[in-house]
């Protein structure tokens, strides 16, 4: 299916809502029904119609089939968050005294739920480094259920063979659930490689304007009514109308967006790697990348997060150089229109910072839609102050 098509034509039957340009916010809690065996119909099959906000929405849909398109997917459901996304997968596919496999120190929220909620029932989890297939086969077990990936994750970019998991999970009856919000669908589908379920934190890339939160999963329809049908309704997680809108918004121009930061990432990487101050850059698609060549093979491409690790000998000299920087913001998340930076020892105590550990001198850097020049003459300037 033709990007563009995806983009600005598929599920906007637009002769239906007066032939608007903009698809419709349908803001609306209920929807009425004439006839009672139709009011029937839905209550015993909620994604079969329009019942109930919660449930399905116009809106919503329309954004649904283009996500589910993009990741190459029968069907997805939209979260209000990338958080919600990944409790709702993980629990759908998981009963009491299961076990997970996951790679090393993933997304906060859900280490939170591996290491907090799930042992409540039962549940426990194999952390590994999910660069090596054999490490999967030997943290498998009799009763392993879920294998949970993240690829790249989101500070020193370490990528797991998709191919290779979902080819070994398939054939030990696992379900596989990946992150995939660093790479987005335009450059990563991992279903396509066999996965069974692609995750995305729509508040990223997709929404694009840092204005609202979302979170994606795609895969089979019977996977996603699945999902649907137990903890998409019972937690009442789904994102709203006008989100979903601006969610849709964003989609409009995500390609170019994409193409602009990656052009500009790349500029700012040449500048980085030749800095005097700079002990090292980490980014997929370097060729001094310990994984390049299986990020050239499952990624079409790279954006905005590029992770250096500073020649400091304190915590002060990080400190200094970010608190230093005049236009580039200092904040979580990225994929919005601004530039970003936080350091790794944000979450870390003072005294606890140790220049002898690579990591406690790591900065992330997001690069946006400013000018190239612009942002290297904000780090040059800060990196002087140091």
């Amino acid at each position: 299916m033709d990007l563009s098509y995806i983009i600005n034509e598929l599920g906007e039957e637009r002769e239906n809502y007066f032939n608007a340009i903009s698809a419709p916010i349908i803001q609306t809690s209920n929807f009425a029904y004439r006839k009672v065996d139709d009011l029937r119909m839905a209550f015993e099959d909620e994604m079969s119609g329009y019942l109930y906000s919660r449930g399905l929405n116009p809106t919503v849909d329309i954004l649904r089939k283009k996500l589910a398109a993009l990741d190459g997917a029968e069907d997805c459901l939209v979260f209000n968050s990338g958080a919600a996304a990944i409790f709702a997968g993980i629990l759908a596919n998981i009963k009491a005294g299961d076990h997970i496999v996951s790679v090393n120190k993933p997304y906060t929220w859900a280490q939170r739920m591996f290491d907090v909620i799930l042992p409540r029932f039962g549940v426990s989890t194999t952390y590994i480094d999910g660069t090596r297939i054999e490490n999967f086969e030997k943290a498998i077990l009799p009763n392993t259920s879920l294998i949970y990936l993240e690829t790249p994750n989101s500070w020193d970019f370490a990528l797991q063979d998709l191919n290779a998991v979902g080819e070994l999970a398939k054939a030990e009856g696992i379900t596989t659930i990946c992150d995939n919000s660093y790479c987005s669908p335009l450059y990563q589908k991992p279903i396509e490689c066999g996965i069974d379920i692609a995750m995305q934190t729509a508040t990223k890339y997709i929404s694009g304007h840092s204005d609202t939160l979302g979170g994606v999963l795609s895969g089979s329809h019977m996977m996603m009514k699945k999902i649907f049908d137990s903890e998409y309704l019972n937690i009442g997680s789904g994102i709203q109308p006008f989100n979903a809108w601006l969610l849709i918004r964003g989609l409009r121009t995500l390609p170019a967006r994409l193409d602009r930061i990656a052009a500009t990432t790349q500029r700012l990487l040449e500048f980085l790697k030749q800095h005097a101050k700079v002990e090292e850059v980490i980014f997929p698609l370097d060729r001094s990348f310990p994984q390049y060549e299986l990020a050239r093979k499952q990624m079409k491409g790279a954006c905005g997060l590029v992770t250096v690790v500073m020649k400091a000998e304190s915590r002060q000299t990080v400190v200094t150089f970010c608190e230093s920087l005049r236009h580039i913001m200092m904040a979580v998340s990225w994929g919005g229109h601004e530039s970003l930076v936080i350091p790794k020892c944000a979450s870390l105590k003072p005294a606890e910072f140790d220049p002898a550990n690579r990591e406690h001198k790591m900065i992330r850097f997001y690069f946006g839609l400013e000018e190239p020049a612009y942002l290297i003459s904000d780090i040059a300037q800060a990196f002087q102050r140091i």
